[in-house]
């Protein structure tokens, strides 16, 4: 038998048993299905047996497989850090932040030039999207989660827990009848969050109890989409107040009627525990904490938990 060990061939099989679809390691391999599917075949000539049996459900490891398994996946989840550490010494003074675009563009990136005179030699790199990110696979130092903070492994720190309010632009509410109390604004269009939940919640902690009527309407990936589908007077947006501060400053957006309600999440800036090692790290969370203590969505008391 070589010497020379397979690492390629090790790869794909931990990559198969972590995912349980080939079609799913070779995406994160960033290879095809056939690529993964020789390699596995490649190790299973070399040691005799097989490693997966196929069941209704999918792939799983076979008994003689999973005694490896867990330990093959530490060792490449370490040379995963060990690289990430490497990468990390070339970008020095370099902090990547990955967040979504409404939280980038309301809130992050207009705070951003304060942190900029603070800490003239920390270059900040802003990564807009609305996939959630693996810290322990991609070269993003810092994400910005909406979430309830609950973060295995990782070490999260809260941030801001956004005010929701109902709005809608002047012309939709003047032609429509009068919003006085809560249960007037089914009376209007609703625009819906992705899970369709806000603005029935909302309805329910004021005392109305709709289930039908609250999750219709057109739904939106962000808060974003939201507030610009309200500003194109398609219906009524329960949305983050700081998504909106400049529209409603600008007239272009009113509040249908003063009644705020927290959300249920709040958003978390998520790390590796290794990484605050760095400080560049240290020093731009801490001005996220610093941020968010001025802000008038932080409703709680900032914190930081390890998960």
């Amino acid at each position: 038998m070589s010497s020379i060990l397979p690492l390629l061939a090790l790869r794909a099989f931990t990559e198969v048993g972590r995912r349980g679809s080939v079609k799913a390691a070779a995406a994160a391999m960033g290879v095809s299905p056939g690529a993964v599917s020789q390699q596995i075949r490649i190790l299973e000539d070399r040691i005799g047996f097989a490693l997966f049996l196929r069941t209704a459900k999918g792939i799983k490891l076979t008994a003689k497989a999973g005694r490896v398994y867990e330990t093959l996946l530490l060792s490449f989840d370490n040379i995963d850090k060990s690289i990430k550490s490497l990468k990390a010494m070339q970008f020095e003074h370099k902090v990547s932040i990955n967040t979504t675009s409404s939280f980038a563009a309301s809130w992050l990136i207009p705070r951003l030039r304060d942190f900029n005179k603070k800490y003239p030699n920390i270059e900040v790199n802003i990564e807009a999207s609305n996939e959630l990110v693996d810290l322990k696979r991609s070269s993003t130092d810092i994400a910005v989660r909406h979430g309830l903070g609950n973060y295995p492994g990782l070490i999260s720190t809260r941030l801001i827990a956004p005010v929701l309010i109902p709005v809608g632009t002047p012309e939709l509410l003047e032609s429509g009848p009068p919003i006085k109390n809560v249960e007037d604004c089914l009376s209007y269009p609703l625009l819906q969050d992705s899970d369709r939940s806000d603005w029935h919640l909302w309805l329910k902690v004021h005392g109305i109890n709709e289930e039908t009527k609250a999750r219709q309407g057109s739904s939106f990936e962000d808060d974003f989409l939201l507030a610009r589908a309200a500003l194109t007077g398609q219906g009524l947006a329960l949305v983050p107040e700081f998504c909106v501060e400049e529209e409603l400053h600008s007239g272009r957006l009113k509040i249908a009627l003063e009644k705020k309600w927290p959300s249920r999440f709040a958003y978390y800036a998520v790390t590796l525990p290794e990484t605050l090692f760095r400080p560049e790290i240290v020093n731009i969370i801490d001005w996220l904490v610093e941020q968010s203590a001025l802000s008038d969505d932080c409703v709680e008391p900032c914190s930081l938990a390890c998960n």
